[in-house]
């Protein structure tokens, strides 16, 4: 009875300790080279160049337009002096935003960016997740993130699998959760 009662307790161990194991499984993936992979992100350049001529071109020339006409009206003789000191704050407005318009450029053409990643990545993320849970991992580190970290399996060529998004040949014979320490 005793023997029985020592297997079962020893079964029992061996049991827990592989569910312990397998819920400290590690993993690391590059989600910047994911999201690089999925078809959709190359749109966003496209985007990003209509955007541009179609909102922000327009939006300069508007600009410097309405500067000019402001000019124009400061510089007639005929302007009255309360409207002219109205005219002079709006016109150095007008000039600090033409002078920097690339540094707002280039902060709308970020945000816009980042508007336009955001569902890419939530994809990637969620597919990351879905990886995790049907492979049994309990940890998957930014592979970006960590300079040291225990040897764990790159799952790039699961969530590539899971998203439909063909690797390269480069990332398809060394991924398929190869064990490395980075």
């Amino acid at each position: 009875m005793k023997k029985i009662t020592a297997i079962i307790v020893f079964a029992a161990g061996l049991l827990m300790a592989g569910t312990t194991q397998a819920q400290n499984k590690t993993g690391y993936i590059s989600v910047d080279q994911i999201v690089l992979l999925m078809p959709e992100t190359g749109k966003i350049d496209s985007l990003l160049g209509l955007f541009e001529k179609d909102s922000l071109n327009p939006q300069l020339n508007y600009i410097v337009g309405e500067y000019q006409r402001k000019d124009t009206m400061f510089k007639d003789p005929k302007t009255p002096a309360t409207v002219k000191k109205t005219l002079e704050a709006e016109l150095q407005n007008l000039v600090y935003q033409i002078q920097n318009w690339d540094n707002i450029k280039q902060q709308v053409i970020q945000n816009k960016q980042e508007q336009l990643l955001r569902p890419i990545y939530d994809k990637a993320y969620k597919a990351i997740q879905e990886v995790a849970k049907e492979k049994g991992y309990g940890y998957i580190y930014a592979k970006e993130s960590l300079l040291v970290a225990p040897p764990g399996d790159d799952i790039l060529p699961f969530v590539a699998e899971k998203l439909k998004v063909k690797l390269p040949p480069a990332n398809a014979k060394t991924g398929n959760g190869t064990k490395t320490g980075f």
